[in-house]
């Protein structure tokens, strides 16, 4: 349907000038960009903007499509919002526009992250996170009194920036064609987003930056490369030295990028007593240090920051950047439920925009902490979210969405099937879509909650066990995961956070309390009243909750198997390495290693575990090939974990006989009772088989004997239990069923393929047709003394195919090899005669053997014969 078009308000007052900070606003390269962009969404709607960072692209371009500032300023005011994919650059984003407006946050401009609002009913630009604009598309798809929607940095390729995107545009082509869109990057794939947005104009700003010398400073010594969430500690400690090196060969602030908060601490420990202030930029830090790290300082500094400054975020005084090169991006392991943040080699736009810092305000240099020559070999781009993460939240969006398999979605990437297969499951057994892919209303419950399904299952269930508050409490510390130092046993970590004063008890009290008033009530019924459940009982249960694949029996030692039948292994002094089970809540695992390490995890009893992980919990008979025999029994398990177990005296007989075919798959038909006969009979069928085909079967492929495993090895297969019983099948007589008997061919087998060769001495030889297929030589092979052959012209034949004749001396000893007895007779056979009469002298080596008599015996038995 489409709506009328919303008639813009009333011209409000112009502001007075003298409030405007007016020369910071015309210095603003992005202002010379302005009209085209302006003419843009007039005639499209749509566009794109490519402007580097510092232009003002996120600061000046807002304020103007709201008619605040330039050519629109006394005009009617647009509603506009501006979409950031981080918390700390809505908030710098909010304040820096405010102040240019000579206002406070909160007025004209404020903003909205997920657990803090500030704005008020004059705000016309409002800075949300792109989390925050999902949740409201969710609730209102119109996005009713919304003129305008920027999409900031969207080069990042959020998960959550994406869906918006795709949301937004399914809104403007099907709801309010009038809605603006906005597409604003540092840099960015243009042409990609301008056909997303269908066909919208690109429009670029030129930005002023100053030259930066880049300084190569790789690592005296090899470092371990990163893999999973680990960093080699050598690597870090050289990253600091550079820093020292920074410090002492350059002058201004140093920005260094580090993958994640605990790189960002030990680096901060390593350079105690340099001559500057050190500040940690990221995510999680407390306002006042980010307030620090974006404000102009008296003092020298060392900001040592993750990703979150490559281009959101504008840090003043920067001259100096220290790169180590590395980046976090999600993965996840859909066949063991594991998903995690991994370390990795961050990409070539990434190290540019690293670089850009430090010339953003005079010339600067950039020290990057590998060597030139592997530059060329990273990746050119960071991989869009959607191709590597986790797609359960996205999966349930889509669903809410009425998309469910997000087909009809505008995205620049398509999610992969396999990964929104894996979220599908997960999906349902949350219990948030149908089968058939339908989000149910406790899909939809749990999609306005704002976190991932499992933790929004988790919040909602054990909201009915040990109570909201709890609940909350704990999922809030599963939602932000807890710095290492509060340990991995979750209940302690919880302990913890409530009783400490530190950056992450303040976010998590404030994240608890907002889940406490999100969950309500609980959907399912607690096992046990809430007051009953001590702190290691509530955090078990809402983290088995959580990730049921992950609950594990001990195996001892400190090792684990989870339900998905990954080990999990705990550190050596892990307070909970005695726990008979586990609900693990974090875990990773290297690309080699056996088992995944574990990170943070509660106790549990083995009834929580069943109540959690339900519909994992399987009881029936088990009849499978298991350490080379069949084994029978009765079995209860819990996905891959062995809870009860006692052996079956009566099997069904159809499960048996598969259990047994499937050993023969695994171990080969070795397994049977091959007598010589037996494998002769085989190799005589394979050689008919390649050479005539027809009613021939091909019985040199297990694979194919066992195909037709009911035309040959019945009875005896159905009558068969166990291992033993296979060894008494006799081979040969099974395979005799195989032979063309319909067609009378069998009757032929010793005609077109006998097992023996009468050669003219009286001898019958052994045909050896295995040899034939083995050697590749196209012909089976008859191996006879030389002599028995005198007088024989022509090569034997079987089935029409000369056999390959090995000539062997009087000791049995290959002599010569020959396809062509004739040929021989007349070439090759004086230089064996002369060989083997000095070595056997008592034979007979006529010159003429075409026309001597063939014999086995010496020259002296052939004159007692005579």
């Amino acid at each position: 349907m489409t709506r009328q078009p919303r008639q813009p308000g009333p011209p409000r007052q112009p502001r007075h000038p003298g409030q405007l900070r007016q020369a910071d606003l015309d210095a603003l390269p992005v202002r010379e960009a302005v009209p085209a962009l302006l003419r843009a969404l007039d005639a499209h709607g749509t566009a794109v903007l490519c402007a580097p960072p510092g232009t003002g692209k996120t600061t000046l371009v807002p304020l103007v499509l709201a008619g605040l500032v330039g050519p629109a300023g006394d005009g009617p005011r647009r509603k506009v919002v501006v979409a950031e994919p981080r918390r700390i650059a809505a908030r710098a984003a909010a304040r820096r526009m405010a102040w240019l407006l000579g206002e406070p946050v909160g007025g004209s401009v404020g903003f909205t992250v997920r657990g803090e609002r500030v704005a008020g009913p004059d705000t016309v630009v409002e800075v949300v996170t792109t989390g925050v604009l999902l949740q409201r598309l969710q609730r209102d798809q119109e996005l009713a009194g919304v003129d305008v929607v920027i999409l900031d940095e969207c080069h990042e390729r959020h998960l959550d920036a994406d869906t918006v995107a795709a949301f937004l545009l399914d809104v403007r082509e099907t709801l309010r064609p009038e809605l603006r869109l906005v597409a604003a990057s540092a840099t960015t794939d243009s042409a990609g987003w301008a056909r997303v947005l269908g066909g919208a104009p690109v429009v670029e700003a030129a930005g002023v930056s100053y030259p930066v010398e880049t300084v190569w400073a790789p690592p005296a010594r090899p470092v371990r490369p990163p893999h999973g969430m680990r960093v080699d500690p050598a690597q870090l400690a050289h990253v600091a030295s550079v820093v020292r090196r920074a410090l002492a060969e350059r002058a201004g602030d140093v920005l260094c990028f580090l993958p994640g908060v605990g790189e960002i601490a030990r680096v901060a420990g390593q350079l105690a007593g340099v001559e500057a202030e050190v500040l940690q930029l990221h995510g999680r830090a407390p306002a006042a240090v980010q307030d620090a790290a974006l404000s102009v300082a008296a003092r020298r500094r060392v900001i040592l920051s993750t990703a979150v400054a490559e281009s959101s975020l504008t840090v003043p005084g920067v001259r100096v950047v220290v790169d180590s090169g590395l980046a976090r991006e999600p993965r996840v392991d859909h066949a063991r439920g594991l998903g995690a943040l991994a370390t990795v080699r961050a990409s070539r736009a990434a190290g540019r925009q690293r670089a850009g810092r430090a010339g953003r305000e005079a010339p600067g240099a950039v020290y990057r902490c590998w060597p030139e020559a592997e530059d060329g070999r990273l990746p050119a781009y960071p991989s869009p979210e959607i191709r590597i993460a986790d797609l359960a939240q996205f999966a349930l969006q889509a669903a809410c969405w009425g998309d469910p398999d997000a087909a009809g979605l505008a995205l620049l990437d398509r999610p992969p099937a396999g990964a929104m297969a894996a979220a599908r499951e997960v999906l349902v057994a949350v219990g948030a879509v149908s089968a058939a892919g339908a989000v149910t209303p406790r899909g939809q419950r749990m999609a306005r909650l704002g976190l991932h399904p499992r933790l929004a299952r988790a919040l909602l269930d054990g909201s009915a066990g040990p109570g909201p508050r709890r609940a909350a409490e704990i999922v809030a510390l599963l939602s932000e995961e807890p710095p290492r130092e509060y340990g991995d046993d979750l209940a302690a970590a919880w302990r913890r956070a409530r009783a400490g004063g530190d950056a992450y008890g303040s976010r998590w009290r404030a994240e608890a309390v907002r889940l406490e008033r999100a969950a309500g009530g609980g959907d399912a019924a607690a096992p046990r009243a809430a007051g009953a459940y001590s702190d290691d009982a509530a955090a078990g249960l809402v983290a088995a909750l959580a990730f049921p694949e992950r609950v594990a029996r001990a195996k001892g030692q400190g090792a684990f198997l989870m339900a998905s039948g990954t080990a999990a292994e705990l550190g050596d002094g892990s307070p909970l390495r005695s726990a008979p089970w586990l609900a693990v809540a974090v875990a990773d695992r290297g690309p080699h290693s056996a088992s995944a390490r574990v990170r943070l995890a509660a106790v549990v009893d083995e009834d929580t575990a069943r109540a959690a992980a339900g519909h994992l919990l399987r009881a029936g008979e088990e009849v499978r090939w298991e350490d080379g025999d069949l084994v029978a029994r009765t079995a209860e398990r819990l996905g891959a974990i062995e809870l009860a177990v006692r052996p079956l005296r009566n099997p069904d007989p159809a499960l048996v006989r598969a259990a047994l075919l499937d050993g023969l798959r695994r171990e080969g038909l070795g397994l049977l009772r091959w007598t010589e006969d037996a494998r002769t009979l085989r190799a005589r069928l394979g050689f008919l088989h390649r050479t005539l085909g027809g009613g021939w079967p091909d019985v040199q492929d297990d694979g194919a004997l066992l195909e037709s495993a009911d035309d040959w090895l019945e009875p005896e297969l159905s009558r068969a239990r166990r291992r033993a019983d296979l060894g008494r099948i006799d081979a040969g007589q099974a395979l005799n069923r195989l032979l063309p008997w319909a067609t009378g061919e069998a009757a032929r087998l010793d005609e077109l393929a006998p097992e023996r060769i009468e050669v003219p001495s009286g001898s019958r030889i052994r045909v050896d047709y295995s040899a034939e297929h083995e050697q590749g030589h196209g012909q089976p092979v008859l191996a006879v003394k030389l002599q028995e052959l005198f007088g024989l012209a022509e090569t034997p034949k079987v089935a029409g195919v000369p056999v390959l004749v090995h000539l062997l001396s009087p000791a049995g000893r290959p002599a010569a090899v020959t396809a062509d007895l004739a040929s021989f007779w007349q070439g090759g056979y004086r230089a064996v005669r002369a060989e083997l009469r000095g070595r056997y002298p008592k034979h007979p080596w006529p010159e003429d053997p075409a026309t001597a008599e063939p014999t086995r015996h010496t020259n002296a038995r052939l004159r007692r014969r005579q």
